[in-house]
């Protein structure tokens, strides 16, 4: 490395170590509960709610921006088309996952205050509406296709050691099957995301010393 990238990396680094950690927070701090309930309802109306979903949007900010490091790291055309697809990714996660924090939140605090279960009829037209859940599912594929692709331009790089973006990776691609697991099985997968960020900083970090 030049006597410029060793700051790239060591940045870049921060940004996969930090997405990783808000990434376990993510499912750390956010409350679970019945959402055809009033209960569920208390659940989203909680600051817990919009706290662990704002974790989770930073983390995919961070994520894109480790991406872009990354190519600036490793200056190689497969790392740019990562970054590519992960900053597309994120972009169209980002607005699903601002109204699950931001409006289910007001629609819990509005359920609760006026003991209308009914309300909650809105939160699965929101989260199912066709543009919404398209562009949501579109965007998380994305991300992990811009994981993989950056997992193995770091592998083919002999600058990071060859499985140092592989657990990140594993992570991302399966974001969307985590949804459909216990809460348990959600925390797990945090705990994968932020080992894969841990681990890849640690690459970057040590790859900045050599």
């Amino acid at each position: 490395m030049n006597a410029v990238l060793p700051a790239r990396a060591r940045l870049t680094g921060l940004s996969f170590l930090v997405a990783g950690v808000l990434f376990l927070l993510y499912p750390l701090v956010r409350p679970y509960g019945d959402e055809t309930a009033l209960s569920g309802a208390a659940t989203m109306a909680s600051p817990a709610w919009v706290a662990a979903h704002l974790f989770a949007m930073v983390g995919f900010v961070l994520l894109a921006l480790g991406t872009l490091g990354l190519y600036l790291v490793l200056d190689r055309p497969l790392a740019l088309r990562a970054a590519v697809v992960t900053w597309i990714g994120a972009g169209l996660t980002l607005p699903y996952y601002g109204a699950e924090d931001f409006g289910l939140n007001v629609v819990g605090a509005r359920a609760v205050r006026d003991g209308d279960v009914s309300l909650l009829a809105l939160v699965d037209e929101f989260r199912f509406g066709p543009v919404a859940i398209a562009m949501f599912a579109s965007g998380l594929t994305l991300l992990g296709v811009g994981a993989v692709l950056a997992a193995v331009s770091a592998g083919r790089s002999k600058v990071l050691p060859r499985w140092s973006g592989a657990p990140l990776a594993a992570g991302m691609a399966l974001f969307i099957p985590q949804f459909f697991g216990s809460p348990a099985v959600r925390v797990a997968h945090g705990l994968l995301l932020a080992i894969g960020g841990v681990w890849l900083a640690v690459a970057l970090w040590r790859a900045s010393r050599s």
